[in-house]
């Protein structure tokens, strides 16, 4: 007797794929105000990072160049004229006692905070994933021992692990990949238990039975049948990481373990910031004030996503509307 592995009703809380499913997350998403603005500030984020070397070549200025001519020496560093040094050369001023241009290196700095965040991202839900499902699908033994190792890396603090972590590596290794490695290697725990707990919930239902009676393989199994399935929490998970990653990179540097001066990064500068916070706040709240919004569009986004991927969410989000069924 042959059997066919077809796929039935998905498990509970689990989105499907399909363009009609599609449309229908793309109207909730647009639906909701907050989630437009926090997209909007994300896009012209990314653009701002994209662009930085235009901006620079814009504005003429070198975010690591030195000019001890826009600071006063005599004043401890303190750059000439109003408001930090702001004019038409230096749109948000200039930094303390190095004078370099504050707008280029924010420009440059949001690139390193980006590819840091999205980059540990990536790497933490691969791991995570792959680890989860390593725990679901295999023997007792091998389900105990990775849930063992996971409880163990998510109690592990991961600042002090990271700065110890970057005592031992080379000087010359590039820091901003040192960071990606450091945060998705050692903050993968929760993915891990969601993509666990999800995969326990479909391994009994019946197309993973299907797929089991064919012959097909473990491995095919979780490829074919459960990763589209856990694709929507996946998903959605990654996107509430993005910001955790940020502040842990921002932490990271501002502890003096990330990108080298004077590479700009949000964390580094404000970690370099701190000696004039008592002489002008705005040197601190420029990158503290953009990592709050960026860290606060991210969550907003990951939010949005999550809720517009519950199946719970409305009605009509698997069914369709007449017309749709119609079409």
């Amino acid at each position: 007797m042959t059997v066919t592995a077809e796929r039935s009703v998905p498990a509970p809380g689990i989105v499907t794929s399909g363009a009609g499913a599609g449309r229908q997350i793309g109207r909730r998403l647009r639906r909701r105000p907050a989630a437009l603005a926090a997209g909007g500030v994300l896009a012209l984020l990314v653009v701002v990072a994209l662009t930085a070397p235009l901006l620079a070549q814009l504005t003429g200025q070198d975010p690591n160049a030195y000019h001890d001519d826009l600071v006063d020496s005599a004043r401890g560093g303190v750059p000439y004229g109003s408001f930090g040094g702001i004019s038409a050369d230096h749109w948000l001023g200039v930094e303390p006692g190095t004078g370099r241009d504050l707008f280029t290196r924010l420009a440059y700095g949001a690139r390193v905070s980006l590819l840091v965040a999205l980059g540990a991202t990536v790497v933490q839900t691969a791991v995570g994933v792959a680890a989860g499902l390593a725990a679901a699908l295999g023997n007792r033994f091998v389900g105990q021992l990775i849930g063992r190792f996971t409880d163990v890396m998510i109690a592990l603090p991961m600042l002090v692990l990271g700065i110890a972590l970057t005592a031992v590596v080379p000087p010359d290794f590039p820091r901003p990949l040192l960071l990606i490695l450091i945060i998705g290697l050692l903050d993968w725990g929760g993915v891990a238990r969601m993509v666990r707990a999800q995969t326990l919930a479909l391994r009994g239902l019946d197309f993973v039975d299907a797929a089991r009676l064919s012959g097909n393989s473990t491995l095919r199994i979780a490829r074919r049948e459960l990763l589209p399935s856990l694709a929507a929490p996946v998903i959605t998970y990654a996107a509430i990481k993005v910001p955790t990653a940020m502040v842990a990179e921002a932490s990271l540097s501002f502890l003096g373990v990330g990108v080298k001066p004077p590479t700009p990064s949000w964390g580094q500068m404000l970690s370099s910031a701190q000696t004039w916070f008592r002489a002008d706040p705005a040197y601190v709240l420029l990158p503290a004030g953009l990592l709050f919004v960026t860290v606060l569009a991210f969550t907003v986004l990951g939010d949005a996503v999550r809720t517009a991927l519950d199946p719970r969410e409305g009605s009509r989000l698997r069914v369709g509307t007449r017309k749709e069924r119609e079409q």
